[in-house]
């Protein structure tokens, strides 16, 4: 267990070929070289060739440290955010710390911002909600970003050290299960996007609260059996938190089981029957609000753009959805003739989807997987029911989606925390109401 904050990388640019930006005051490259102002980056043959404004060649080798000199920041233009979600757009970020240049694969280059945990931190809980959120909300949310990243940290570095792989799928003819997490990065620790958590530097605004609820909570970890908790969060869990096993690895986490997002403790989900009469309905929960001024006031900009989180439908023309399919999973079914759920986790969403066609059908889970064939971006969760309308010779002609919940559903609902903060709840209220059975600990 770790006793001083640690050094992180953050990937923030992966996917371009070139990385372009300004140095706002001096950094120090490699043989004491100092640069400022606009440079861009592009990788030739492996190596990172990094030139200045006047598009003068300062330096090329394979990997590039910036180090950043008395305070100096940087800022990189298009990043891209919400990658892969119907929100995904490019924006200028500016970040502190030093930048790290890396010749990726398929000739890309690679963007790393190196910084100190804690202020990390503070861009972590402002980019995942908004810096004017209440204060309990930001001190409950720096506790989980910060469990969960040193959580994954010290699992790599035990998988690095037992020299072991760690299987994230089971594909057969008939059958496609996937899960997705951190390790798919190997060029850093973290990447600044949801597939981990959002990370845009000092782009967005730094209040005083964000800046205290880390600094009220430095060193505070989420514990369970004297380890740091693998503390996962997403958007609103539709009234039912989900188990672990039901979204990733099959092995149970204890304190990341399905709890009631409410006062009142709600049924599990047990049957497809019980699945329709939950995701029809709209029950009590913390995360139930229309709320819009508490909205504005809790969501980041990007995410105010979705206001039927709780409830939501998607309707598909069955040619429209059979064609997402086949872009999607890149398997022709044909003509689309059914969506079944095949298995449901404990909140309602499906783990295990048949998807029956005229040329092939398949089940696929787990639960992004569906999320990602369903949808051109990510359907809002996998808690959904499906109603088929049919021709004279039973063809489908539609499939409308009724969902309850906005992401993968295990861990902390930020939604759910921002309403019990509203309330009056505090820090340690908010994340032993989710994580259950864990305790708060200093540790540096």
């Amino acid at each position: 267990m770790i006793d001083r904050e640690p050094i992180i990388r953050v990937g923030i640019m992966e996917r371009e070929p070139e990385v372009r930006g300004v140095f706002q005051g001096q950094f120090e490259l490699p043989s004491t070289v100092r640069l400022t102002g606009p440079f861009h980056a592009r990788n030739e043959m492996g190596r990172v060739v990094l030139h200045d404004d006047e598009g003068i060649e300062v330096i090329r080798k394979p990997e590039i440290l910036c180090r950043a000199i008395s305070g100096s920041m940087f800022t990189l233009r298009d990043v891209t955010i919400g990658i892969r979600f119907h929100w995904e757009r490019k924006e200028d970020q500016t970040f502190e710390g030093n930048l790290r240049l890396v010749a990726g694969e398929d000739g890309m280059s690679v963007a790393i911002n190196e910084i100190g945990l804690e202020q990390y931190l503070k861009s972590v809980i402002s980019s995942e909600m908004s810096a004017a959120a209440p204060g309990e909300l930001l001190k409950a949310h720096a506790i989980t970003s910060r469990s969960w990243l040193v959580a994954m940290l010290e699992r790599q570095n035990r998988v690095n050290d037992a020299r072991l792989t760690t299987p994230r799928s089971r594909e057969s003819e008939s059958e496609i299960v996937r899960w997705y997490d951190r390790e798919d990065h190997s060029l850093f620790d973290v990447c600044a996007d949801d597939h981990c958590q959002r990370y845009q530097g000092v782009t967005k605004v730094l209040t005083k609260a964000a800046a205290d609820a880390v600094e009220e909570t430095r060193g505070v970890f989420l514990i369970h059996n004297d380890g740091v908790c693998d503390a996962r969060f997403f958007k609103a869990c539709g009234g039912l938190t989900e188990n672990f096993e039901s979204v990733w690895e099959d092995a149970p986490v204890p304190y990341l089981t399905s709890v009631s997002d409410s006062a009142a403790e709600y049924p599990r989900i047990v049957s497809e029957a019980d699945a329709r009469a939950w995701i029809m309905s709209s029950p009590e929960a913390y995360c139930n609000t229309t709320d819009a001024g508490l909205l504005r006031q809790i969501l980041p900009s990007s995410d105010q753009e979705t206001t039927d989180f709780f409830r939501w439908k998607v309707e598909y023309k069955r040619e429209e959805l059979e064609q997402i399919l086949r872009l999607a999973s890149g398997i022709d079914f044909g003509v689309l003739t059914d969506l079944i759920p095949v298995r449901r986790g404990a909140s309602g969403r499906i783990i295990k989807l048949k998807v029956v066609g005229s040329k092939k059908t398949l089940v696929v889970g787990k639960e992004l997987e569906i999320r990602r064939w369903l949808s051109q971006s990510h359907l809002y969760s996998s808690a959904f029911v499906v109603e088929t309308a049919r021709d004279g010779k039973g063809i489908p002609l539609h499939f409308t989606l009724f969902g309850a919940g906005w992401g993968h559903g295990v861990g902390l609902c930020q939604i759910g925390a921002a309403v019990m903060a509203q309330r009056g709840k505090k820090a340690v209220e908010i994340v032993t109401q989710y994580f259950r059975g864990s305790e708060l600990r200093k540790l540096y």
